[in-house]
């Protein structure tokens, strides 16, 4: 799951961003309003994070923005406890919660969850495609009672794939989805990690492999 937040407290961003790292999120990060606009304009999000409180663009001037242009993606608002016409304003305009500060760590992971739970198009916390299945929980790529561990980057890339069988992706486009936009990884660290998760698949026994295409990319398409 890729995330966009929007949190000008220096402080407060880095431990969001930490806790949703931490439990296997994809996380940009940005400071103020005119980038979140950006970023999340340009970027293939599952969910966005808007503080309303932000330099440039407010929360809620990029909410307005994003639902008039048609981005449906969902947004959870962190608001302040004053702020009661704003969180009413936010709801009005398209939010699909807010939080109100400060809250519980535990308390935010759990309104986040809810918040990806009501997309459109709902994935569930196991993915399965042909004889095998990934934990997005766990972490761990599963078949008939056998386990393999995956790392974090492992994950999502592996999680990208199975979220989207059949689909190409150039290794430039991984990089930005898995790696994320500030990385400075090159292209040839995505063939290094398809060779890992090829040995686990061909370890695991699945029925399914990353097969790929000259100057296309990579997808994973089930064994004939």
């Amino acid at each position: 799951m890729k995330l966009l937040l929007a949190e000008d407290e220096a402080a407060m961003s880095e431990a969001l961003a930490d806790i949703l790292t931490y439990h296997n999120y994809m996380v940009d990060a940005v400071s103020d309003g005119e980038a979140a606009l950006w970023y999340a304009k340009d970027g293939a999000y599952d969910g966005i994070i808007l503080d309303i409180m932000m330099p440039g663009k407010d929360g809620l001037e990029v909410l307005e923005r994003l639902r008039r242009e048609g981005n449906r993606t969902p947004v959870l608002l962190l608001t302040a406890k004053s702020e009661v016409e704003s969180r009413i304003l936010g709801l009005n305009l398209g939010a699909d919660d807010y939080l109100t500060k400060p809250f519980a760590m535990g308390e935010f992971l759990a309104r986040v969850r809810a918040m990806l739970r009501r997309r459109e198009a709902y994935t569930p916390d196991i993915l399965t495609y042909g004889n095998f299945s990934l934990d997005r929980n766990t972490c761990l790529l599963q078949r008939e009672g056998k386990d393999i561990s995956m790392s974090r980057l492992e994950f999502r890339l592996m999680e990208l794939l199975m979220l989207n069988p059949g689909v190409y992706f150039s290794a430039e486009k991984i990089l930005e989805r898995v790696w994320g936009y500030d990385t400075e990884a090159q292209v040839g660290t995505v063939w290094v990690y398809i060779s890992y998760l090829r040995r686990k698949l061909s370890d695991l026994g699945a029925d399914a492999k990353i097969v790929s295409r000259r100057n296309i990319g990579y997808a994973l398409e089930a064994e004939v």
